[in-house]
């Protein structure tokens, strides 16, 4: 059986988590092996990258910040992702280079043709089967987050015109290549949208 490469998107509080591990438990019930990662952190040395990058506070030159994202892909890509790929493995994740495109490039304001390239160079153009982007308003995502009651995190905190950026840079990305997204929105029942996202995987399954 060959190997697939799952990622799921979505602004903060989007369900991202809730519906991965929803797939990798049908998955798993399919007599499938699937390895989960997550980035920034899928990795030891990228946990040790999260830390910087998220939880610590005082600024960090977005040029910095999209490189500190690049280094934590590229290794967890190097050594989880793509091993467990070709010995057929099906690898669920929870964010990828869209994120970056996303944050860094609409958030941030920087290049997103940069932002990506930079991605691809670090990963050597290694790209998902198929991305899951959960669509959310900015200011359901908000409340999502305020009623959650988590832990400091530098994207989370900034302002609403930067999560709308990250939304409007996500639909763009997904409007670019439809045959690899799954755009679906978030506010629909959790049922309905695993429902939609094992349709979808289904077809990807040999």
């Amino acid at each position: 059986m060959s190997g697939l490469f799952i990622t799921f998107e979505g602004g903060d509080g989007s369900g991202k988590s809730t519906q991965a591990e929803l797939l990798s438990e049908w998955l798993v019930a399919r007599g499938r092996t699937v390895v989960r990662s997550r980035e920034p952190g899928g990795t030891e040395l990228g946990d040790e990258l999260r830390e910087i990058v998220l939880h610590r506070r005082g600024h960090i030159a977005p040029r910095a910040e999209a490189l500190i994202y690049a280094a934590d892909r590229a290794h967890n890509i190097a050594t989880k992702v793509r091993p467990a790929v070709e010995r057929g493995d099906i690898v669920i994740q929870d964010r990828y280079l869209d994120s970056s495109v996303a944050y860094q490039g609409a958030g941030r304001v920087l290049d997103p043709d940069e932002v990506r390239g930079i991605s691809l160079w670090a990963t050597e153009d290694f790209l998902p089967d198929l991305t899951i982007l959960l669509d959310l308003d900015e200011t359901i995502g908000r409340e999502r987050l305020d009623a959650g009651n988590k832990r400091y995190d530098r994207l989370e905190a900034e302002k609403s015109d930067f999560h709308a950026r990250v939304r409007a840079g996500y639909l763009a990305l997904a409007e670019a290549e439809p045959e690899r997204f799954l755009v679906l929105p978030a506010t629909d029942p959790i049922e309905g949208l695993a429902a939609a996202i094992r349709e979808r995987v289904s077809s990807l399954l040999q």
